[in-house]
């Protein structure tokens, strides 16, 4: 009775442990400088063809309103970066704290900015061109909250619902460690596809406790999948490698 009882108390410690891990650390003050942000931003070349379009969230500050950022405009704190006609709401850049932010985060997919809400529990952003094939992201959540995400035909969440998806809680999931820090280490990549032109897409889940990286229009692939073979085609690559190895043993034989 009394190991079922000192196992119960570790267990519930260990959830209340988790539940206090958030995303962005309130009690603590970014040492980033100005300079320093625009250097991630400058660092980070434009990803992407005209039909697939990917978001790194490099450049924005720390706790940073994304606002115009992609849309030709600026982000809350006057930063700006590549027009892809893409405004946001209530959504937020977000720097590692191994970076001098304020991020509880690991292992982003693109270091080290990511995209968070702090004041309500979604956030949206809206492709006034529109956008079709699909969307897909990578996201990190400690939410006892379902979170989801949600693609529609017209702006602000409007119109029809063409896709939508939900998301569990992951943050620290597979054993994963920091970079050296950072609670939420672990990510994993969302896909949706869709039929149609879509103009707008709504995340949810609980302020804090979610966070996005590699926001991806016109792919169903996080980051547009340009940046590695894709595993299936290494078949095609050893069977090439093996014809060549036959090829040269057969015309060594030749000449013996």
């Amino acid at each position: 009775m009394k190991k079922l009882f000192l196992l119960l108390v570790a267990v519930l410690f260990g959830t209340l442990i988790a539940q206090t891990q958030t995303v962005s650390f309130l009690d603590r003050e970014a040492t980033i400088t100005n300079d320093e942000i625009i250097a991630l931003g400058n660092n980070n070349q434009e990803n992407g063809s005209r039909s697939t379009i990917v978001l790194d969230f490099e450049g924005l500050g720390n706790d940073d309103y994304i606002n115009d950022f992609y849309n030709g405009g600026t982000s809350s704190q006057g930063f700006s970066g590549t027009n892809y006609g893409v405004a946001f709401g209530v959504a937020k850049g977000l720097i590692d704290a191994d970076a001098g932010g304020t991020g509880n985060i690991a292992n982003e997919p693109s270091p080290s900015t990511v995209m968070f809400f702090l004041d309500e529990n979604q956030a949206y952003l809206n492709v006034a061109a529109g956008f079709t094939t699909g969307f897909s992201t990578y996201y990190s959540s400690n939410s006892s909250t379902l979170g989801s995400i949600k693609v529609y035909d017209g702006l602000n969440g409007t119109g029809n619902l063409l896709n939508w998806v939900s998301l569990l809680p992951n943050a620290h999931s597979n054993n994963c460690s920091g970079d050296p820090n950072g609670y939420y280490c672990n990510w994993d990549p969302v896909s949706i596809s869709f039929s149609g032109t879509a103009r707008s897409v709504v995340f949810s889940g609980s302020a804090n406790y979610i966070v996005f990286d590699d926001v991806t229009f016109g792919s169903t692939t996080p980051g547009g999948g340009t940046s590695s073979i894709p595993i299936n085609n290494w078949s095609i690559i050893f069977g090439i490698l093996l014809m060549g190895l036959f090829v040269m043993f057969r015309y060594r034989r030749s000449f013996v």
